[in-house]
């Protein structure tokens, strides 16, 4: 008797991109002003002013960023759909060519290649279906999908944001810079690693490769505090 080995189904996807997207943009964003505000004043009140306005714009403006773009692609896809079927009503010999290159492309030939073809183009929606997904390479956006996408992005960017400033409410201003700065090196590694556990990346390559653009951008904002420090 054989044993049979479970079989594993391929995961749909994961929000892993949406949370690097809106938490790495947040925390880079708000450390970097951080960074040069604590380079240009010693006041706590003020750094923390400007942290939370940060935060919240940031937040606000990732989110809507997100929700806008994916509602343009989800516009363009039903814009090609629709011009799609209108070919199929004016130029139907043309269009039932391209889905035959589209599958002599794939391998298939002879009988079963028309077989296929007058399969798919007896019915206009599996006809349009096919057109969109192999000659376009588009996928369709559904609403509900945008809804999350934009509100996985947004509360990624404020946890980010937030990450940074928390010292800040407790410390003075060098003290909780530094404490600021380590708790953003091992949030970038922790991303990092976790990316690095959900691909096929290496772990040490992938968080330090997080730490080194996160950091990068954020010493960018202590550069130029310096220039307006007083």
């Amino acid at each position: 008797m054989h044993e049979q080995k479970a079989h594993e189904p391929h995961k749909k996807g994961n929000k892993l991109s949406d949370v690097i997207l809106g938490g790495q943009d947040g925390l880079v964003n708000v450390l970097g002003l951080l960074l040069g505000l604590a380079a240009a004043t010693s006041s706590v009140r003020v750094i923390l002013a400007g942290g939370l306005a940060a935060t919240f714009a940031e937040t606000l403006s990732m989110a809507a960023v997100a929700y806008t773009s994916k509602m343009a692609d989800k516009d363009y896809y039903e814009t090609e759909r629709a011009r799609e079927y209108q070919e199929i009503k004016d130029i139907p010999e043309i269009e039932t060519q391209e889905i035959r290159d589209i599958y002599i492309a794939k391998g298939f030939e002879g009988e079963l290649l028309e077989d296929i073809v007058k399969h798919i183009t007896s019915d206009d929606d599996r006809w349009v279906d096919n057109m969109m997904r192999d000659e376009l390479d588009l996928i369709s956006v559904d609403v509900h999908d945008i809804h999350i996408y934009s509100f996985t992005v947004g509360l990624s960017t404020l946890v980010g944001s937030v990450l940074p400033l928390l010292p800040f409410f407790f410390l003075g201003v060098h003290p909780a810079l530094v404490i600021a700065i380590l708790i953003s090196i091992a949030s970038l590694a922790g991303v990092g690693l976790y990316k690095a556990h959900t691909t096929l990346a290496k772990p040490a390559k992938s968080a330090l490769q997080m730490i080194v653009i996160g950091m990068g951008a954020a010493i960018a904002g202590y550069l130029i505090g310096l220039v307006f420090k007083k």
